[in-house]
């Protein structure tokens, strides 16, 4: 258990991104080589497209201004590739990015959460950057989840075996 806001923070941040990277995973596993770069249409990205961004702005904002590596980001690269990775290369980079990014989160100390920085042209908290991160993770794997069922036509079980018509407890634990 947590025994600060901090703590919780933290805990909670990287729980809900060690949550995204299997589901990212698993569309992936599904998908071949080719639906990878499949583009629903010429406004939208590809699946490939996605898990290139993912990497560059989980490793912008929080392996680069929070971890201290050079950024090295090429944005505009992430949108306009074509392919020229496999999934499993695509798999690899963003398990070898998330799992980064999260002993970054792990290690820093909490007067960083509070430290403003510079990322991407914002001006931002060590929280703020974390918060960012996470809602982009969630929001992309969304993106993906949507489209590898598109394709598939098929549910992707990532709540399998758990009752989601619970209802609320009123009590205190």
């Amino acid at each position: 258990m947590a025994t600060t806001i901090a703590d919780e923070f933290i805990t909670q941040s990287v729980h809900r991104m060690s949550e995204n990277l299997p589901r990212i995973l698993k569309c992936l596993r599904q998908l071949s080589d080719e639906e990878v770069w499949a583009r629903p249409n010429a406004n939208s990205n590809s699946t490939g497209n996605l898990v290139l961004h993912l990497c560059g702005n989980i490793t912008q904002y929080i392996i680069s201004s929070i971890g201290g590596k050079p950024d090295i980001r090429k944005r505009d690269e992430e949108f306009s590739a074509r392919g020229g990775f496999t999934r499993d290369q695509l798999s690899d980079m963003i398990t070898t990015t998330v799992t980064e990014a999260i002993n970054v989160i792990t290690h820093m100390s909490h007067s960083e959460l509070l430290k403003e920085r510079s990322v991407q042209g914002f001006s931002l908290t060590g929280t703020g950057v974390i918060l960012h991160v996470v809602e982009h993770l969630s929001y992309h794997t969304g993106q993906i989840a949507f489209w590898t069922k598109q394709l598939k036509d098929s549910d992707l079980g990532f709540y399998k075996g758990i009752d989601l018509n619970k209802k609320n407890s009123t009590g205190i634990f």
